[in-house]
């Protein structure tokens, strides 16, 4: 019989207030959130994290939340009794999951018998498993190197009050983790050769331990800094309102945990660097003066680092701020952050709220209330940007009073939905809770923290590599299932999202981000290893295919820059047809001074590019490209063609795009009854082999390198 949650909690209670229980505590962190590597920094040694019997934050805090009920016990304890309360600690929290996993099965099944239709089976109780097993929002990198951003306006108020700026606690935080770091890496004090990932013999305790005159020293800050800092993340009380998963735990707010012999205990990186990040707003928050000032700096936060990472993706030029939507004299609609690129156009709505602990607990009414100030007022907002800009009647003005130019014609508008902090299973309440519409122009919204709009920007810094992701995702969103968007992220550079309509639903392991994850670590760790995972992002490097991005990134002319999403879109096979075939274009052209051609028919049906390879560029030259691609979109019957004409170097020359239903013609069908079908890739391929094979030129014979000399005033 399964028992309750409130027996089990009362259990772990029970186990972490038993003499030194704090040394298995210590022996866990060091088992579940350290990572060894030798060398570079590879995925591989980030296996132990995505084991699945491996503890999660929410967990590890929950034991020291119980552990805090009662003044820390520091008695030490034979290895035995160590790896007894480790065992039971692992069997509890086991049971525990399956506990909440059974009232929310149950709960399913009583809906379900109810006849309650699909959408309303993730109500209340439901949530609390995803919300408290959900993946880190963020990675503790960021949290360190986002807190200083974000509070540095608040320094004034932090040194008058709290003893210290936001630069300040951040050498303090930094150097007790490198401590930690430095410890772990000497082995000092620890027994045997124990890898990391595995319960380690005797107590690591030392290894988390620490004094403010030792950081002081480290960090190169006064004491009294450094003893403000400890001041404010040490915890004190009885932590008495901790009495069931979801109840306000004041460990995860003061992660610093007192021993009573003038020290301090600190389990991990993450616990400090995100009490720094999310601790001041509940500080402020009691200085009634400085509320609102406060309240005010985490959404200016939010909107400036929103159009920081965007402009290093898109370019400061066509990223603007507090975009003012004018109908008259009206102000209709006013978008946080507007960016332009081509005849494309994303809407940022950034919020700075949190998920309250009502909503963490289940309560259903503050579940929906919270998302609704949160993510979707964010989404109504950029809704009607979106109506207003699609009306056309509007004139756009920035924050400094500057005209905000519109494409003449607008294809795709995404309203993003960004929030300042960690928000439980963000992707998965949007899945279940946003309402929102969308048309051919405005798309489904894109809801995110601010940690993964950094991310993005960091592994897809050029806009049609950013757009072409975002595209794919919101076009699989019903179609995946994952515990976090980076998971989705990782899968993309892999093997790209592009999602076979075959498919009708994808479930994708944490584990998939492991290259992700050390890529990351590699960039803002300044760890020795690959920047850029293996995948989409190093396979075509070099190629004419990537030259083609390249190009049509510089020049977003409409166009062209559907035939770009196309690409991205495709597999590797077909992106290797594309070089190979834009290689063979071009050495037959170069061969004999004429135009060469080649066609790619897309397994997407209806699809399809026609490439071109003219020695010169001329107006024949485009209306052929034009007629050859109205010629195959017809006999192909196809609703979109893509047309690219490029010159003996692969550089493009000009493009079209042809997009409408088809519908026949007897026009039409005169034009093509003639025309050949599209030969396979390998016969074509073939034939270029067999153009290419090298030829004797006579004196007067046209230059084989195609500039139209005669060979013996040329490369002769």
């Amino acid at each position: 019989m399964q028992r309750s949650e409130a027996e089990i909690f009362e259990d772990l209670r029970v186990l972490t207030a038993q003499p030194g229980y704090v040394h298995a505590m210590a022996g866990i962190c060091y088992r579940d959130n350290l990572v060894s590597f030798q060398g570079e920094h590879k995925a591989s040694d980030l296996e132990h994290l995505f084991d699945r019997k491996r503890l999660n934050r929410n967990e590890i805090s929950t034991l020291m939340g119980l552990m805090m009920l009662q003044p820390l016990d520091l008695a030490v304890i034979d290895e035995a009794t160590l790896r007894s309360y480790a065992s039971r600690t692992d069997e509890l929290l086991a049971e525990l999951h399956e506990a909440m996993t059974g009232q929310a099965v149950g709960e399913l099944i009583s809906q379900a018998e109810q006849g309650a239709p699909m959408d309303d089976f993730w109500q209340g109780a439901m949530m609390r498993e995803p919300i408290f097993y959900g993946t880190e929002s963020a990675y503790s990198f960021q949290y360190r190197d986002l807190f200083a951003v974000k509070h540095a306006p608040d320094d004034d108020w932090l040194e008058r009050v709290m003893g210290f700026s936001s630069a300040q606690a951040l050498r303090v935080a930094s150097a007790m983790c490198s401590l930690m770091d430095a410890r772990a890496t000497s082995g000092a004090r620890l027994a045997g050769d124990t890898k990391v990932g595995e319960m380690p013999a005797g107590s690591v305790l030392d290894l988390f331990e620490f004094t403010a005159l030792e950081i002081a020293q480290r960090s190169g800050q006064a004491l009294a800094v450094v003893e403000a800092v400890f001041h404010a993340l040490t915890f004190s009380g009885d932590n008495g309102q901790f009495k069931e998963v979801g109840d306000f735990n004041q460990v995860a707010a003061t992660p610093l945990l007192p021993t009573g012999r003038s020290s301090v205990l600190l389990f991990s990186h993450y616990s400090i660097y995100e009490a720094l990040y999310e601790s001041p707003f509940f500080w402020m928050n009691q200085d009634k003066d400085y509320k609102q000032q406060a309240s005010d700096n985490r959404g200016a936060f939010t909107e400036q680092f929103s159009q920081r990472r965007l402009a290093a993706v898109f370019g400061k030029a066509n990223v603007y701020t507090n975009v003012n939507l004018i109908e008259g004299k009206r102000i209709v609609a006013e978008a946080d952050v507007l960016v332009i690129f081509g005849d494309r156009i994303i809407i940022v709505q950034a919020k700075a709220k949190k998920l309250t602990l009502a909503a963490r607990k289940g309560n259903d009414g503050q579940i929906k209330a919270d998302f609704a100030a949160a993510i979707q007022k964010a989404y109504d907002q950029g809704a009607e940007c979106a109506a207003a800009i699609n009306s056309g009647k509007c004139r756009l003005e920035d924050d400094r009073g500057q005209a905000v130019v519109l494409p003449k014609q607008i294809k795709e508008i995404y309203p993003f939905c960004v929030v300042s902090d960690h928000y439980p299973a963000l992707a998965f309440q949007a899945s279940q809770y946003l309402k929102y519409t969308e048309d051919e122009i405005v798309r489904p919204p894109f809801v995110m923290d601010v940690f993964l709009l950094d991310v993005l920007a960091e592994m897809l810094d050029t806009p049609l590599r950013f757009l072409g992701y975002v595209r794919m995702r919101l076009e699989s969103a019903q179609k995946l299932m994952m515990g976090h968007e980076l998971t989705a992220l990782a899968y993309h550079l892999r093997c790209n999202l592009w999602l076979d309509g075959e498919y009708n639903m994808v479930m994708l392991e944490d584990s998939i981000a492991a290259d992700l994850d050390t890529a990351m670590a590699v960039r803002r760790e300044g760890l020795p290893g690959k920047r850029v995972p293996e995948g989409i992002l190093t396979k075509m490097k070099g190629t004419f295919y990537e030259r083609l991005i390249e190009q049509i990134e510089r020049r977003p002319d409409p166009a062209i820059l559907e035939l770009g999403f196309t690409l991205l879109s495709m597999g590797e096979e077909s992106c290797t047809t594309v070089h190979k075939a834009i290689e063979g274009l071009t050495e037959m052209a170069k061969a004999d001074g004429k135009r060469h051609d080649f066609v790619l028919g897309m397994s997407e049906p209806g699809t399809g590019i026609c490439f071109h390879c003219n020695p010169r560029p001329s107006e024949e030259a485009a209306r052929s490209l034009e007629v050859h691609c109205s010629k195959r979109k017809y006999a192909q019957r196809a609703a979109e063609w893509y047309g690219v004409s490029v010159g003996l170097s692969g550089e493009i020359q000009f493009g079209i795009t042809l997009n409408s239903p088809w519908e026949r013609s007897r026009a039409m069908d005169e034009l093509t009854k003639d025309m050949k079908p599209s030969s396979s890739f390998g016969t074509a391929m073939k034939t270029m082999e067999r153009a290419l094979v090298p030829k004797k030129y006579g004196r007067n014979d046209p230059c084989p390198c195609g500039s139209g000399s005669k060979y013996k005033k040329c490369c002769l």
